[in-house]
């Protein structure tokens, strides 16, 4: 007998079995095979716009993620710098090789945590309540809760060509009856597509013919806890080239070749991360596509092609590669392909990740729809914690939106749904200015402390890096510079106007020519560059920052008046048809999560905030 049983080995269980072991449950992980724990099937990434962001989150909350890539990484860099801090975020190349080595070894130190190599068939359910899992042996393991985090491999199917094969994404085993079981539970299924690119041998590229992509040369790191690695010093470039007309002559003229042209998809496809074949179709008006060329690994010599997706038949995709600058004479050493996999409406889940039709049952990662190794992980740390609260009879991590790009993610998933694999970007977020990658510990680092994720010397170390955030804005705030022959210099040094009477340092840098360094040297203080940069972002941008606090706060009003019981929304007058189907469908807990539902419109929030205030419900 388990406290929890987690199912599957990928990104989202690694992080839901080392939170729940973490937090002092019996944690049993069973994965189909052991090898492929924390295995990075497709891009040699972790990463990017908001998804960067995510892993700062899942380091605050105490996860594992942030840590494993900072000990793995090939090169990092931060994006987007000379942008607004919004969307500043980090990306890493991550060793294929080290990445799940470490997180392996991570889990075997774990004392609560046991590995078992076996596929699950079946769940043990009596009056809507999970017990446990049935093996494909027919073996029951007993357990209080159980999360699924099966990745691409229920009912998966490899496809290139017209050719389609049932297996996972190295050619393993899938499980074949496990999403058939959660149908008759009454989940929804939802039969989906992703692909991966061409991997070509590192020797065979004319790298002269391409442009070289470097690291970052600060000291970056994903992970607070972290301290600077040897890995990072690295930094091995990638490479940037392009696709060409001669490539896109090639991919129009075997369109109906391509397993999803050619009619042999059944899956929905990702909007944000099409195949090749997808962009020259849907973008035919660009006459060229960027390719990143990524290492793999340091043990061997595979090259992965960035934005190279295809579901070709093997020698349509030698053409392709060959057609591309640099790539003329590169050896193809795995070949590109799609895959079809089962998933979950994830409108059937509550936002603690723990479904609606079976108790104590949680899902996290591409089984509700998501892409991403990223967006995987982070679920699969909140479906650990929440099902961990819920065996203790605590109330649910409920990140919200204007918390988190998990809150955002969760949020979007259980309230809209999807209908092709789910991508977090910073276009989804409404309040992104708060939800930097900068602040990351500072929105949520606490909630890692309460929950039990965060000892008490990280938490010491934040607590410090809070007082002297704190302190240097006192400081910045009280200490004043005059007009003067010493100030003047300083100003025009850097090209800034003299003054015509004193202002506070904290005043001056809002001047966007005076930066946070210059006015360190200027006083000659001594601060940590994240304290500085901290400090900086909230003064210059004090004004947005300030509003977006204020659109957060009528949300979160919204937030506040919940709806605790079932209500039959056909009985309240005046809503539209559509909306009383959506809010049968969903089941809002909350006013706010109401607003948010496609085909729910403010008139019929104003119509179910009248029936809430009218003595039905009460407003917390």
């Amino acid at each position: 007998m388990y406290d929890i049983i987690v199912v599957g080995g990928g990104h989202a269980g690694c992080e839901a079995a080392l939170a729940c072991a973490r937090l002092g449950n019996q944690t049993l992980l069973i994965t189909g095979n052991l090898k492929n724990i924390a295995d990075m099937p497709c891009n040699p990434s972790i990463g990017g716009p908001a998804k960067g962001i995510v892993v700062r989150e899942i380091d605050a909350l105490g996860g594992e993620m942030a840590k494993n890539t900072d000990k793995s990484s090939l090169q990092i860099k931060l994006l987007n710098t000379k942008k607004g801090p919004a969307v500043r975020a980090l990306r890493a190349q991550a060793d294929k090789v080290t990445y799940p080595q470490e997180m392996r070894k991570t889990i075997e130190k774990e004392k609560n945590l046991k590995l078992k190599e076996s596929f699950v068939e079946n769940l043990i359910v009596e009056e809507n309540k999970v017990k446990g899992v049935i093996l494909e042996n027919g073996d029951s393991i007993f357990s209080k809760a159980v999360i699924l985090t099966t990745g691409t491999y229920l009912k998966s199917s490899i496809l290139v060509g017209e050719k389609k094969k049932t297996e996972g994404p190295h050619g393993e085993r899938c499980s074949q009856f496990l999403s058939d079981r959660l149908k008759e539970l009454g989940f929804r299924i939802l039969r989906l597509k992703t692909g991966t690119p061409p991997r070509i041998e590192r020797s065979s590229i004319h790298f002269e013919e391409t442009t070289k992509e470097e690291g970052s040369k600060d000291s970056l790191t994903f992970s607070y806890d972290s301290k600077f690695s040897t890995a990072q010093q690295l930094q091995i470039p990638c490479y940037l080239t392009y696709t060409n007309e001669r490539t896109h002559q090639i991919i129009r003229e075997n369109l109906k070749r391509s397993s999803m042209y050619g009619g042999f998809v059944e899956g929905v496809g990702p909007r944000y991360c099409p195949s090749i074949e997808d962009k020259v179709v849907r973008f035919h008006d660009k006459d060229r596509h960027q390719l990143f060329l990524e290492p793999e690994s340091m043990f061997y010599d595979d090259i992965y092609i960035q934005g190279l997706s295809s579901s070709m038949p093997q020698e349509v995709q030698e053409d392709i590669v060959h057609s591309i600058r640099g790539l003329e004479d590169a050896k193809i050493l795995k070949y590109a392909y799609a895959i079809e996999y089962d998933a979950i409406d994830s409108k059937q889940l509550k936002q603690s990740l723990e479904t609606k039709l079976v108790e104590n049952l949680f899902t996290a990662g591409q089984i509700n729809g998501t892409s991403g190794y990223e967006e995987a992980a982070g679920q699969g740390l909140i479906a650990g914690i929440n099902a961990s609260l819920k065996i203790q009879g605590k109330e649910p991590l409920l990140l919200k939106r204007n918390e988190a790009y998990l809150g955002v993610l969760i949020d979007d998933l259980v309230t809209k749904g999807i209908k092709d694999p789910y991508r977090l970007l910073t276009s989804r977020a409404e309040y992104r200015l708060l939800l930097r990658d900068d602040n990351a510990d500072l929105r949520l680092r606490e909630y890692g402390y309460k929950i039990g994720l965060i000892d008490e010397k990280k938490y010491q170390k934040f607590l410090e890096k809070k007082k002297k955030i704190e302190e240097l804005l006192k400081l910045l705030k009280e200490t004043r510079i005059t007009p003067n022959e010493k100030s003047d210099a300083f100003l025009k040094k850097n090209g800034s106007k003299p003054l015509q009477t004193g202002i506070s340092f904290y005043e001056l840098l809002r001047r966007p020519e005076i930066s946070i360094e210059i006015i360190q040297e200027y006083l000659g203080i001594e601060y940590e560059k994240e304290i500085l940069k901290e400090v900086e972002i909230e003064i210059k941008y004090e004004g947005y920052i300030k509003k977006a606090n204020q659109e957060a706060e009528k949300m979160l009003h919204l937030e506040n008046i919940k709806i605790e019981k079932e209500i039959d929304y056909q009985k309240i007058p005046n809503l539209a048809s559509e909306a009383k189907q959506k809010l049968e469908e969903i089941k809002p807990t909350s006013l706010g999560q109401a607003s948010r539902i496609s085909g729910v419109n403010p008139s019929d929030i104003a119509v179910l905030s009248v029936y809430l205030k009218r003595g039905h419900y009460e407003s917390k």
